[in-house]
């Protein structure tokens, strides 16, 4: 007679799990060890995540440990740290110092986080509802006044506030003064301040077709760009050129009347949303591209990933090339995409002078090489594979067809997921969830800890104690650069160290921020997902 075990594992995973309650799931688990391994498939927890919390699964290069995630997302964890400038790490109480030099827990009553997004001077958090929460100053290059509603880019935001916007958001990206989002209908939606986003409406991303919709949004220190679909990308600078001459129509027109715009109510910002109709600039296809796989590919290479620097943005294809756009700087696009070899192709890694054999410990050569994931911001771009055979490159704006990347040994082979980039730091997260940081002090950003109270040599504390004891003195002291990527840790003012695992990690200006969960014994076992 027939069974359950007898249903293929494809229709139990895709249409009998996600069907049931958690209890009934734990139930089924334990009724035998094909149930036990079924209900543990990773395809199926991520797609749980993603439809039960929110959840992107893009967000980070993750492929593994997702039921982990699903049980610890009843619970995150906000941390944020470096600059209190601006008001961007969401506290009312002034810091003695400039900045927060480890990570400080940030609650938000009764709403779970689950993506966290730096802009320049500010921090967006998305919760599993598809709420929007801000906190920070959108543009900190400007003011605005105490009576000024948000509207104004200039109203900071010392606590966090909500969005009210038409549609649960799904995905979004931040630039230096202006953020970017997908909705759940597929609208996209960009911030030049926190009360007045506009929708662009245009014929070419009206969701009729892949060609015209939505796969990512990408801000970048001036520019907002979409990738489509089908492999298109479309930029449009909010800033200059024919749409800031609208936008700012637009500006006079909703503050004619005097009266207060996009206030805050009950911690809430009542937005005011609007329409923009503008075509943006689609840039040229791919250029020829060669075969980077043994095996033949029938299609041609197409984008699946964009990420943006000042003026330039960066892609990535399905099989594994990276390719730069640059002089991005208005509407009048001319250039073309330039393939880097040296970022995409194994001869050339292999060649880096890192992986040289001449008896200084230096590393092995990859016997493979296929970029996976890309991200960027400000001056810096990094492109990187998974597994335990991850490998992490890293250039700049000047960077071309010839230049080689930069290789730091210390993020090579370390199952990187997810790498970060503020104005003059860096971090990585692993699938461990351990987070490295490394680059410039910058008033705590990498979050390592007080430089007065750090051991002498130790990351991101004084080389020695002499500087550090004249630093002590003074009340104030510059530490030296990190080099090496050091762990950043979660468990600061706890009277017992705790283990957490960080999920999620994002960076930009002169701060930092985490999405964390706590780790338990019994976080592995599946019964850990029922709560009393």
């Amino acid at each position: 007679m027939p069974s359950l075990t007898d249903v293929p594992v494809e229709v139990l995973i895709d249409n009998l799990l996600p069907q049931i309650s958690l209890v009934d799931l734990l139930s089924l688990t334990c009724t035998n060890q094909f149930f036990a391994i079924v209900c543990s498939d990773e395809t199926f927890w991520k797609r749980k995540l993603e439809r039960d919390f929110n959840f992107s699964p893009t967000a980070t290069a993750r492929k593994s440990g997702f039921k982990v995630l699903y049980k610890g997302l009843r619970r995150p964890h906000l941390f944020v740290w470096g600059a209190s400038k601006d008001g961007r790490l969401g506290r009312t109480e002034a810091l003695q110092t400039p900045g927060a030099p480890y990570p400080e827990e940030l609650r938000i009553p009764n709403v779970r986080i689950v993506s966290l997004v730096a802009g320049g001077m500010s921090f967006h958090a998305l919760d599993s509802e598809g709420n929007v929460y801000v906190w920070g100053t959108m543009d900190g290059t400007t003011f605005a006044l105490d009576r000024d509603g948000y509207s104004e880019p200039g109203k900071m935001s010392s606590t966090p506030l909500r969005l009210q916007m038409p549609a649960p958001t799904r995905n979004i990206s931040c630039g230096r003064l202006h953020s970017a989002t997908i909705d759940a209908n597929q609208h996209v939606w960009t911030f030049l301040s926190f009360g007045t986003p506009f929708r662009l409406s245009s014929p070419l991303l009206d969701n009729d077709s892949p060609e015209t919709s939505p796969l990512q949004v990408e801000c970048g220190w001036n520019l907002t760009s979409v990738l489509t679909k089908s492999g298109d990308v479309l930029v449009w600078w909010p800033f200059g050129g024919p749409m800031k001459t609208l936008i700012d129509q637009k500006d006079d027109e909703i503050h004619s009347n005097g009266n207060i715009v996009a206030p805050a109510v009950d911690g809430t910002i009542l937005c005011a949303p609007w329409e923009l109709s503008f075509n943006p600039k689609r840039l040229p296809r791919l250029p020829q591209l060669p075969d980077l796989s043994e095996e033949s590919n029938e299609s041609p290479p197409k984008l699946i990933q964009i990420a943006a620097l000042d003026s330039q943005i960066i892609g990535l294809t399905d099989q594994g090339h990276v390719v730069k756009f640059s002089s991005l700087v208005d509407e009048q696009v001319t250039g073309e995409w330039k393939y880097l070899p040296n970022f995409s192709e194994v001869d050339q890694v292999r060649s880096h002078t890192v992986f040289a054999d001449d008896g200084n410990n230096r590393l092995n050569a990859p016997s493979s090489v296929k970029i996976t994931h890309i991200s960027a911001n400000y001056q810096r771009f990094f492109a990187y594979s998974t597994g335990s055979s991850s490998l992490v490159l890293m250039g700049s704006l000047n960077t071309g067809p010839s230049e080689q990347p930069e290789i730091i040994p210390a993020l090579q082979y370390k199952s990187i997921i997810s790498v970060v980039v503020g104005d003059y730091h860096y971090g990585a997260l692993t699938s461990t969830g351990k987070l490295l940081t490394w680059g410039a002090y910058s008033s705590g950003a990498l979050g390592l800890g007080d430089p007065l109270e750090l051991p002498a040599g130790a990351p991101g504390g004084f080389p020695n104690e002499r500087l550090r004891l004249h630093a002590l003195e003074r009340g104030w002291g510059q530490p030296p650069d990190v080099e090496v990527p050091s762990e950043v840790r979660f468990d600061h003012k706890l009277s017992h160290p705790k283990d957490r695992f960080c999920f999620a990690v994002t960076a930009a200006g002169w701060h930092m921020g985490a999405l964390v969960i706590d780790l338990e014994v019994s976080i592995i076992d599946l019964s850990s997902l029922i709560f009393p």
